[in-house]
């Protein structure tokens, strides 16, 4: 970047005041300022855009490198797998085969389920009448309208 001493910005500053006049050489040095501040933010958006970019592919390359040395790990278990295979039977090597092949030993795991809620539910109905536990959301008018005490009836007058 350029190298600025003070000699050189009171020289500029001098020039500036000079050719601008002092009534707008604020609001110019407030500009010059803004616009600087925006460059900043500009190449630092940038940098970072890069740097984002640059680890994107690093782990994509890392990605690969553990697919692939995953995939090796699933060949040389399924070769070790057919050679102790040797010995079953006919019909048995058939299955045992048929099962480890074309399976990496990542995709056979079932999915987890989210059933959370069902666990929070857990306790019984009748649990929660019997213990007055609230089973269902209720608003506010209705809770009022719920707990409000009974009206009693006013005496006519003639």
């Amino acid at each position: 970047m350029l190298d600025f001493g003070i000699d050189k910005l009171a020289l500029i500053g001098a020039v500036a005041l000079i050719v601008i006049g002092p009534e707008k050489l604020p609001k110019v040095a407030r500009t010059v300022g803004l616009l600087l501040g925006k460059a900043q933010r500009y190449l630092s958006d940038v940098k970072s855009e890069v740097n984002r970019s640059i680890e994107l592919e690093e782990l994509k390359k890392a990605k690969e490198g553990l697919e692939e040395a995953a995939r090796d790990i699933g060949q040389s278990v399924s070769s070790s797998l057919q050679e102790a295979g040797e010995g079953l039977s006919g019909q048995d090597q058939i299955t045992a085969a048929s099962f480890y092949d074309d399976q990496p030993f990542y995709g056979s795991a079932k999915p987890v389920r989210k059933n959370w809620r069902i666990k929070r539910g857990a306790m019984p109905l009748w649990y929660k009448q019997q213990h007055g536990i609230r089973r269902h959301a209720q608003s506010g008018a209705a809770r009022v309208a719920r707990f409000r005490p009974p009206v009693a009836s006013k005496p006519r007058q003639p």
